[in-house]
């Protein structure tokens, strides 16, 4: 659900020097933003899991973000640090599908979802009774989605809610197609807050969407699937691919990177935040604004 990771990414400086020279630095507001800890939480069976925890000096709220599989929490500072920076307190918890786990090579195929839900399950443990957005990329979108009440298929076991039923709202970054043994339509319409969900039109993933000119439609379902009526976004990005063009989730992927879709994502993801998990009228309304059909920005809402 999302590519491999490149052993020897760019590091933070490196991209913020390409951004210079590309003269679009101010598109990589996240490339500045301070990890400020990471810390270890114990899930089911004892297993221990990492958390890289981003905090401003004065949080607005807390967002639990999920990346996507085979990459890490430190591949998305070009989608957190807008966030960090308007005030969000961001935790993201090291999935075991990582390339960076220790222990990936125990958790193949489905046993990957499984401990997925079970790292969600110790973290929002961990901070209580704190409400909460979900975002997530790829296979974190669909993690992210599943947070706010959409329903997988139960992975081997598992028993009992996917969910804690404390997330507000959704961000979720190309999340993937209904898949029969992990997600289906109807799973995803089950979801029960107010999302937005992305996607562009150069999102073609090899083995998860058809390589036609409209395969990145599908990841579109979970949107589509939505019920209408409760604040769901559809967000479509011309010439933006599963990775911004190697700006998220994997460093090493083909380019050019998508600097103007990946300002246009966090434009729209900052009013969505700014209305659904601060209830910002303000925001509510630029968002609403903003609704349109016509790319290269196409908002859609039901």
């Amino acid at each position: 659900m999302s590519g491999e990771v490149s052993g020897a990414p760019l590091s933070r400086r490196t991209m913020i020097a390409s951004g210079a020279a590309l003269g679009v630095g101010a598109a990589l507001p996240a490339l500045a933003a301070p990890v400020s800890a990471v810390f270890e939480i114990e899930a089911a069976g004892g297993r221990k899991v990492s958390v890289t925890q981003w905090r401003p000096a004065h949080p607005v709220g807390t967002i639990l973000f999920s990346h996507g599989a085979a990459s890490s929490p430190r591949f998305y500072e070009a989608l957190i640090g807008p966030m960090v920076a308007a005030g969000w307190h961001v935790l993201a918890p090291l999935h075991v599908d990582s390339r960076e786990h220790p222990d990936t090579a125990k958790f193949a195929g489905l046993a990957s979802w499984k401990a997925r839900l079970e790292d969600f399950a110790a973290l929002t443990a961990h901070i209580g009774h704190r409400p909460y957005v979900a975002v997530g990329h790829s296979y974190g979108g669909l993690t992210a989605l599943v947070l706010g009440g959409a329903q997988s298929v139960a992975p081997q076991g598992w028993s009992g809610p996917q969910s804690d039923g404390k997330a507000k709202a959704v961000i979720a970054f190309s999340p993937p197609a209904a898949i029969p043994v992990l997600i289906t339509r109807e799973g995803y319409g089950k979801l029960s807050v107010p999302a937005l969900v992305q996607t562009g039109t150069l999102d073609l993933v090899p083995g998860m969407t058809a390589t036609d000119r409209d395969g990145w439609k599908v990841h579109l379902d979970a949107y589509e699937a939505a019920a209408p009526g409760g604040n769901r976004y559809g967000l479509v990005l011309s010439d933006v691919s599963h990775y911004f063009g190697g700006l998220i989730c994997d460093y090493a992927q083909k380019g050019p990177p998508a600097v103007q879709g990946l300002k246009d994502a966090n434009r729209i993801a900052g009013l969505f935040l700014g209305a659904y998990g601060r209830g910002d009228s303000k925001a509510l309304a630029a968002l609403d604004r903003a609704v349109s059909p016509d790319l290269p920005v196409r908002l859609m809402k039901k």
